[in-house]
């Protein structure tokens, strides 16, 4: 150990020296450490380095360990990242078809508007008519007995006595052809084409007859109308109901219906035809529907 130190002691002066070049020192120093050190010294060297050495390779596989879990965990990030990417995309394309639906769905609701505005101004339209007709008829109770010189309802001044012949016949249209009805209540039927009309006691402006004389009078009624919609209209004497004509098939083509009556009517009686409610009766070319009567005999 003595022999240690003072070589140390030389190291050091040699180290300081000025005459000596760094060269010169460390081959020196290399010399002093093989002459001076022992095997023993050697062995516990190598075993601190060995121990070193363990150290530095449990570390190392620390290290690597570390590096694994890394990369593990950055493998897991980017699968999530991945995963949430793709979860946009089909949110993006999710969102794509809910807007197409909604602008589908905002398309039909306006179609449906108009499609029901339309349908409106139509009921308007037939509320309209309806009113008209309504207004151009109005059943008046007239006084059963009334001198036998009679006013015509269509403004006639030739007066009408008793005795006198009367009969008329008149169909639905005057010109063209089509369909009356449905709608939800009755209404008045205006027959405009007049076709017999002796006596001028059938008034075209609003499809009423009104007996001039007092007596017996005969009237029928036909219709006709489609298969797959009632065909009916009502008969009244004075706004009071005489008699139906109806007709109902479910098969195809024409349909038709017809009654008659014999009524004993007073001077000024007034006797006219209604559609019956939710029924569609035609008329054309060919005179389909039809209103007569006529006078059996005076009383």
């Amino acid at each position: 150990m003595e022999i240690m130190v003072f070589f140390s002691l030389l190291l050091l002066v040699c180290s300081v020296s000025t005459n000596q070049t760094k060269a010169d020192n460390e081959i020196l120093d290399h010399q002093i450490l093989n002459q001076q050190l022992c095997p023993h010294d050697i062995n516990a060297v190598l075993r601190e380095m060995a121990v070193s050495m363990a150290g530095q390779k449990v570390r190392i596989t620390f290290l690597e360990k570390e590096n694994q879990d890394q990369a593990a965990k950055l493998e897991s990030q980017k699968t999530e990242i991945d995963k949430q990417k793709t979860e946009t995309e089909q949110l993006k394309l999710l969102s794509k078809e809910q807007a197409a639906k909604l602008e589908t769905e905002i398309n039909q609701l306006k179609q449906h508007s108009e499609e029901q505005e339309a349908e409106l101004e139509s009921q308007k339209a037939e509320t309209d008519q309806l009113k008209q007709q309504l207004k151009a008829i109005r059943i008046i109770r007239r006084p059963r007995r009334m001198p036998n010189i009679f006013t015509l309802p269509s403004g006639s001044s030739r007066p009408c006595h008793i005795g006198q012949q009367v009969a008329f016949s008149v169909s639905l249209l005057d010109q063209g052809y089509g369909d009356t009805g449905p709608f939800n209540t009755e209404i008045p039927l205006i027959f405009k084409n007049v076709i017999t009309n002796i006596g001028n006691a059938y008034n075209p402006q609003t499809g009423i007859f009104t007996a001039p004389v007092r007596g017996a009078y005969h009237l029928d009624l036909k219709l006709y109308g489609h298969a797959g919609i009632q065909t009916g209209g009502l008969l009244l004497r004075n706004g009071e109901n005489i008699f139906l004509a109806h007709e109902h098939q479910s098969t195809a083509g024409g349909v038709s219906a017809s009654n008659g009556v014999s009524l004993l009517l007073e001077v000024g009686d007034e006797v006219s035809v209604h559609l019956w409610a939710n029924s569609m009766v035609y008329d054309g070319a060919n005179h389909d529907t039809t209103f007569s009567g006529h006078l059996i005999f005076t009383m």
